[in-house]
């Protein structure tokens, strides 16, 4: 099942996206409620077309735990080692947008913004000391994130909050696919598009720290609970990694693509005080 978050007519439901049909879902209390009570959305006979709704990020997650350094490769394009355990970062909530909605940052504040897509895992039901073999019956499903950076702030502050938790800087969508429908999750191609050149082409069996290893090590250290999103980092084609180096521009367009899931995309917009 693909679940989305969509606006129609100016109110916001939840629904099941079929083909080119949104169908109405019968929970409309929001998605991280539903996922709380362990409930399985069903879908009404009320429904419309994709092209006439407007997408909205899937969830808005308690907690968003990124997962630096996870592709050999992209560790090895920005001249870092590979770490010898999950190297785990935050983003805020304040950060996620929907497909569709513009990546904006201020030039005083960055002028290095880079792109990152990855595939991201929502977590069903609170998890604690969770065992790799039991890990899975803790995923409720996946979609497609962009973990935007800005990479000057990065680099410049010893923690990674401001470069990865600016507003607008992790766009989330355009659905979850529950866990039930993506049989192997390393087993997916990521590619990142920028004003439709492909700057990341790579398949998800390259991660270092798989799946069930995050959510153990995760839970080992705090408790996830249902609806949080775990990052699970990007392969190598970061615009960091080229030589020379690319940063994302005002008026850019930044595509993230995930077989089985489906495509975000998002323009980018500079703001100036």
């Amino acid at each position: 099942m693909k679940i989305v978050t969509y606006t129609h007519n100016d109110r916001a439901y939840l629904g099941v996206l079929d083909g080119d049909q949104v169908y109405r879902g019968d929970w409309q209390e929001g998605l991280p409620g539903l996922i709380l009570r362990g409930l399985t959305l069903a879908r009404t006979s009320e429904h419309v077309a994709l092209s006439e709704v407007r997408l909205q990020a899937p969830i808005k997650p308690g907690k968003m735990i990124g997962v630096g350094r996870n592709y050999a490769a992209h560790a090895e394009e920005l001249a870092n080692t590979v770490p010898t355990k999950p190297l785990l970062f935050a983003k805020f909530p304040n950060s996620v947008i929907g497909t569709g909605e513009a990546i904006v940052w201020s030039p005083a504040l960055t002028e290095q913004v880079d792109w990152e897509g990855e595939l991201a895992v929502i977590i069903g039901k609170q998890a604690r000391n969770v065992q790799e073999s039991e890990a899975y019956d803790y995923v409720y499903g996946y979609t497609i994130a962009n973990d935007i950076t800005a990479r000057d702030l990065q680099f410049a502050d010893e923690q990674w909050v401001r470069g990865k938790g600016l507003d607008t800087f992790c766009p989330l969508g355009p659905c979850i696919v529950t866990r039930d429908e993506i049989a192997d999750p390393h087993a997916l191609t990521i590619v990142t598009q920028v004003n439709g050149e492909t700057v990341q082409d790579a398949s998800t069996s390259l991660m270092i720290y798989r799946i069930p290893h995050l959510i153990a090590f995760c839970s080992a250290a705090f408790t996830l609970e249902p609806g949080d999103v775990i990052l699970t980092g990007t392969p190598a084609g970061v615009g960091m990694g080229m030589k020379p180096p690319r940063y994302l521009k005002d008026g850019d367009v930044v595509t993230v693509t995930i077989d089985s899931i489906g495509q975000i995309s998002n323009p980018c917009r500079v703001a100036h005080p």
